[in-house]
């Protein structure tokens, strides 16, 4: 069975997610959205090449995709596959200057 890792800046991520969705949607968002990125990670454990491949300028982290949080398309989710599953390496919004942190031009 595909596994879920998810690294130490995802699972802050994730953290400040939900902190800012409980404080400003309730706490029923917050969890629901937390439900929902697990689900996500399930899936692209499931279906690795599912995300979005990025070209990147850093050779390190060309492997990463892109793929959203199932029911909040605002949220991305940065993936590497692995041969027994999938890296979360970071969850952010959409919004978020991303390209420039994964070394992506900008849109």
């Amino acid at each position: 069975m595909p596994r879920v890792f998810k690294r130490a800046a995802a699972r802050r991520d994730l953290v400040q997610h939900y902190v800012y969705l409980a404080e400003n949607a309730g706490d029923a968002v917050a969890d629901r959205f937390l439900a929902c990125a697990e689900k996500s990670f399930v899936e692209l454990s499931e279906h690795p090449e599912m995300g979005i491949s990025l070209t990147l300028r850093r050779p390190e982290l060309e492997p990463i995709r892109k793929w959203r949080v199932r029911e909040f398309d605002n949220f991305l989710i940065f993936y590497e596959p692995r041969t027994d599953g999938v890296s979360i390496v970071r969850v952010l919004y959409a919004t978020r200057d991303w390209w420039q942190l994964f070394g992506v031009d900008g849109p």
